[in-house]
């Protein structure tokens, strides 16, 4: 049964007949306006030009290893966006020429860009006839707490717009953490280390701050879309908002500690970098040779087990990019046939926190007492701690979203507050029993005396 992201309304949905049936019949999905291909499209066209700008720049100034650091970053993210473009539509099965054409020439998003305006356009101009090829649809939904399930017809054309705009929501990810954020710390470490902002690195650094902003707030979504694939959800305005609020202080606050970090180390810092990155890239990979699972065979029923291991390997990849800057919100379990924990997993969460907590501490104070003067108009001590306290509130918000804005809260066996006052119980029980033990001591030492 095929499953595309367009859900009829709410107020389409008729409480008679769930009284009468355990299925309620829901209306047709609704097609918009494809905003999220566009806007990636422009983030992806943006900062490419904006990159090759500035590699003109630095090759005019005779700064090769600039030049070189900031092409190769883009070129990477390029090339697995269009292999990620290419994976999703299943090009390698299809003749279609024009579209490998634009892929080999970095040009994938736009031609892709284009096949959805022009469905969209179809779309548009077929609205109210029926289309020949449907399939049914069912997914579950919360109606005043109660689990009802939804069937609904979904037609080709429209399930064809839903997968481009499922492939453009991986793109924008690929995009952000494997090329934008590594993008966006170098530019401000050359700025820092050159005390120069010219305006084209300036218009670099805000598209990669946008893309990596957009990609982290994706992220988020694809992961409730991933552990409740059998629900229907819509985020409010609202939702959206702290989650953006969220990633953006997470991700900027992190990025300025690491640049701050190895302006002050130069190159001292890249193997606590590099140790850094690696743990959260072999971590899936050791849990899972301790498993003692088999290789998943179920990514693509035509991979070869060299195919499959690609895949998984630009997946872990991808994990650990994300990982590096800002918390993931999903576990990647390679011996599940998901690939991924769908538990809400409250652990992970808080040792990811507290881990990347005492990191951020550590090179703060690096930077306060061993880095050069920064800025003038600022000490380092009112630096470092704004960075601080910017990602306590970046974490406030986060706390904020699952505790009350979560669209699927009420599914939680345990929530926020449920699993810190767990941690407190646990602490303030060890504590009890230590100064219990502490009188039987004393009392054994005075009878043996």
């Amino acid at each position: 049964m095929d499953r595309v992201y367009e859900i009829p309304e709410e107020s389409n949905v008729d409480p008679i007949s769930s009284l009468e049936e355990d299925v309620i019949r829901g209306a047709n999905p609704r097609f918009t306006f494809p905003f999220g291909i566009l806007f990636s499209t422009f983030l992806y066209c943006g900062e490419a030009a904006s990159t090759l700008y500035m590699v003109r720049i630095y090759r005019k100034n005779s700064e090769t290893y600039w030049m070189a650091y900031t092409l190769s970053f883009f070129m990477f993210s390029s090339i697995m966006v269009q292999l990620t473009l290419i994976f999703v539509h299943r090009d390698l099965a299809k003749d279609k020429p024009l579209s490998l054409f634009m892929h080999l020439i970095l040009l994938g998003p736009v031609i892709r860009c284009l096949e959805a305006m022009i469905k969209y356009l179809t779309l548009w101009k077929k609205e109210g006839q029926e289309e020949p090829y449907v399939s049914l649809t069912r997914k579950k939904m919360l109606i005043n707490g109660e689990e009802v399930l939804i069937e609904w017809e979904v037609g080709h054309s429209i399930r064809t717009l839903a997968m481009h705009r499922n492939a453009y929501k991986r793109m924008s990810q690929i995009q952000a953490f494997l090329g934008s954020v590594p993008q966006l710390t170098y530019q401000l470490y050359v700025t820092l280390i050159s005390a120069e902002v010219p305006l084209g690195r300036v218009v670099l650094m805000v598209f990669s701050l946008i893309s990596v902003t957009y990609g982290a707030t994706l992220c988020n979504m694809l992961a409730i879309q991933i552990k409740y694939d059998e629900y229907k959800i819509r985020l409010g305005p609202l939702e959206v908002l702290c989650i953006t609020i969220w990633r953006t202080l997470e991700i900027t606050s992190r990025l300025v500690i690491l640049v701050l970090f190895s302006a002050t180390l130069k190159l001292k810092a890249v193997p606590f970098l590099l140790l850094n990155f690696l743990i959260i890239l072999f971590e899936p990979w050791v849990k899972f040779w301790r498993s003692g699972a088999q290789m998943p065979n179920n990514i693509e029923k035509n991979f070869s087990r060299v195919g499959t291991l690609v895949v998984l390997i630009s997946i872990t990849v991808l994990y650990a990019g994300i990982n590096f800057s800002c918390w993931s919100a999903l576990q990647l379990k390679l011996a599940d046939r998901d690939l991924v924990d769908k538990g809400q997993n409250w652990g992970h969460m808080g040792l990811h926190y507290s881990v990347r907590f005492v990191e951020n501490v550590v090179m703060v104070l690096v930077f306060n007492f061993f880095g050069v003067k920064v800025l003038l108009d600022y000490c380092h001590s009112l630096i470092a701690l704004q960075l601080i306290i910017a990602y306590l509130i970046s974490i406030g918000f986060m706390l904020l979203f699952f505790q009350y804005l979560h669209p699927l809260r009420s599914l939680f066996t345990h929530n926020v507050v449920d699993y810190l006052h767990c941690v407190c119980c646990r602490w303030h029980l060890r504590g009890r029993i230590e100064n219990s033990e502490l009188p039987c001591d004393a009392q054994a030492r005075q009878s043996i005396v």
